[in-house]
């Protein structure tokens, strides 16, 4: 076919009976032409509009199946959502519903009641507020308190948080003035003190919790800094990042911290919705629900109905949480799970290592298992419905077991089957 040989946009549309026909057509055309100059046969640019009518009507957010070995996979939106938590979502969106009602007294009430007393249960806060994200929660923070004022803070924690937004941007947006202390590797509790003057607002430590430093390396415990903090009459606000209320070897816990205010992620080792969790003393919380950001940060009903569906099985059933199950299966479970897919796609079991993922427990290494095929397969599989993602290794690809629940197993299968 030569370029003077491809159809008109109406000539292609014609009989074709839908308003996106004609932006279809264009694109099919266009491809059509750079496949031309290119050599290459376009063919049959009917199919390929029909094609591309249903690209254009398929979401762009979907479902994927994780056979990374990556539990908490940022790019895969992290920790998958508890059936309970999956109800209440449905529930509350399905209709109208009293996110700022109080239905005892018919007047206005406050989102941020809805969580409250759940969390006041499963960390002993005095006080709790939840904002979209844990990045917002220590803007929210910083503003609030130390808006204008110092924030001391370790070298050594001075983190990078994901796609390159850094603890110090953070603290410079919400107004407050850094004061660095110590060293990258070494901090002590003293530097600390030398540190607090007439200026200074709060102390700030941030959990190392998407890296370590090892070696010739040091820093004072929270305890430390809580007593330091308290000797001076400042609050202490540590941020935890990924949020573990149920023990997990490795991790400091929610309630375990002796902070003024903890903020920690609702997506992560907590296992629930994407959200910025506060939890604390009553008059500090109280200062961040009255700030003007607070507003600007809030969560929206969707994720507070799942983090309440997510938090509720804590106090019920925390082993039906999808991350904190899967943190806790043994071996041969993976193993099995492995044999049975690699049964069903003629492929072959390898032992890999798997990883939770999202920066939470960066040295930890999970014994897991694969189904290993063959490496040509990973496009098509990327590319399916649903997608299923693996990891391609030494010219294979390996379809980690750790994250897929048994049920993915057969749908899996069929979709190495549709494939081949």
């Amino acid at each position: 076919m030569e370029l003077r040989d491809l159809p008109s946009v109406d000539e292609l549309t014609r009989g074709v009976d839908d308003p996106l026909a004609v932006e279809a057509a264009r694109t099919v055309l266009e491809r059509a032409r750079e496949e031309i100059r290119a050599g290459a046969e376009p063919g049959d640019l009917a199919a390929r509009l029909h094609g591309e009518l249903r690209s254009l009507r398929a979401p762009s957010l979907r479902r994927v199946v994780n056979a990374t070995g990556v539990l908490v996979h940022t790019n895969l939106g992290r920790a998958p959502l508890a059936a309970e938590a999956l109800a209440q979502v449905v529930e509350t969106a399905r209709g109208y519903s009293n996110l700022e009602l109080d239905l005892s007294s018919g007047s206005r009430g406050s989102r941020q009641d809805h969580l409250a007393s759940l969390l006041r249960r499963l960390t002993g806060a005095e006080a709790a507020l939840v904002v979209n994200n844990n990045a917002a929660a220590m803007l929210l923070a910083l503003a609030a308190l130390a808006e204008g004022r110092e924030v001391i803070v370790s070298r050594g924690e001075l983190i990078e948080i994901g796609d390159g937004f850094r603890i110090p941007d953070v603290l410079a947006r919400s107004g407050a003035r850094l004061v660095e202390v110590g060293t990258t590797n070494r901090t002590r509790a003293r530097d600390y003190e030398r540190a607090i003057g007439a200026d200074t607002a709060l102390l700030l430590r941030v959990h190392q919790s998407n890296f370590r430093v090892v070696g010739f390396a040091e820093q004072p415990r929270v305890e430390e800094l809580a007593a330091i903090a308290a000797r001076h009459g400042l609050p202490l606000v540590d941020d935890l990042g990924s949020g573990v209320l149920d023990p997990i070897p490795g991790e400091p816990t929610v309630r375990d911290s002796p902070a003024d205010l903890v903020c920690f992620s609702g997506d992560k080792l907590l296992g629930g919705p994407q959200a910025g969790i506060v939890v604390g003393r009553a008059e500090l919380v109280e200062r961040l629900r009255r700030h003007p950001l607070q507003r600007a940060l809030r969560a929206d009903k969707l994720s507070l109905a799942a983090l309440e569906g997510t938090l509720r099985l804590y106090l019920e059933a925390p082993e039906r949480i999808p991350v904190l199950r899967m943190l806790r299966q043994d071996a041969p479970t993976v193993r099995a799970r492995a044999e049975r897919l690699a049964a069903l796609t003629a492929g072959t079991v390898e032992g890999t290592v798997g990883r939770v993922g999202g920066g939470a427990l960066p040295l930890a290494e999970l014994p897991s298992f694969a189904c290993a095929l063959d490496e040509s397969l990973a496009a098509p599989l990327r590319g399916g419905d649903p997608p299923v993602l693996g990891i391609v290794r030494d010219g294979k690809l390996l379809l980690d077991c750790l994250a897929l629940a048994d049920e993915d197993v057969d749908e899996v299968a069929h979709a190495v089957a549709a494939c081949r």
